[in-house]
């Protein structure tokens, strides 16, 4: 994968310190010393070419509400179905595939546990599918950022 200079750069200083201000894209564009439309153009390529899968915050679900990470074992000739049907919930932040008997995994957050129950019990009743329930018990942290050498 061939990145430009701004795409490290992007990549690199903000995968874990995204400006907490109004305007944070011309902030960072300050930052590297380009302007805003620059940053914005080359955000949306990463996104189109598939080297970035988003931009935004992750919060604590436990101050935030409740989560659990889900799955179900979905028949191949299904998977793509049963996908977009589970990403059609505003519930589920994103979901992914997988080689495994479950296949389909995907995070179910809301404001508290027995919203995240009627959310799986409506997947398992239209999908017809029953859903693994892993509800988180201890927290840990893993930085999964890394270096690309371009910023000290």
């Amino acid at each position: 994968m061939d990145l430009d200079l701004l795409s490290r750069q992007l990549m690199d200083r903000f995968q874990h310190a995204m400006p907490l201000c109004p305007e944070p894209y011309k902030a960072m564009a300050t930052a590297l010393g380009y302007d805003e439309a620059q940053v914005l153009a080359c955000l949306h390529a990463m996104d189109q070419a598939g080297t970035l899968s988003r931009v935004g915050a992750v919060f604590d679900h436990r101050r935030a509400g409740a989560s659990t990470l889900a799955a179900f074992a979905v028949p191949a000739t299904r998977l793509h179905q049963v996908a977009e049907r589970v990403s059609q919930y505003p519930e589920v932040n994103h979901n992914y595939a997988r080689e495994h008997f479950y296949n389909l995994w995907f995070v179910v957050t809301g404001p508290d546990r027995p919203h995240i129950q009627r959310v799986l019990n409506e997947l398992e009743k239209d999908t017809g599918l029953t859903p693994l329930d892993l509800p988180m018990l201890t927290a840990y942290r893993i930085d999964l950022g890394f270096s690309l050498g371009e910023t000290p």
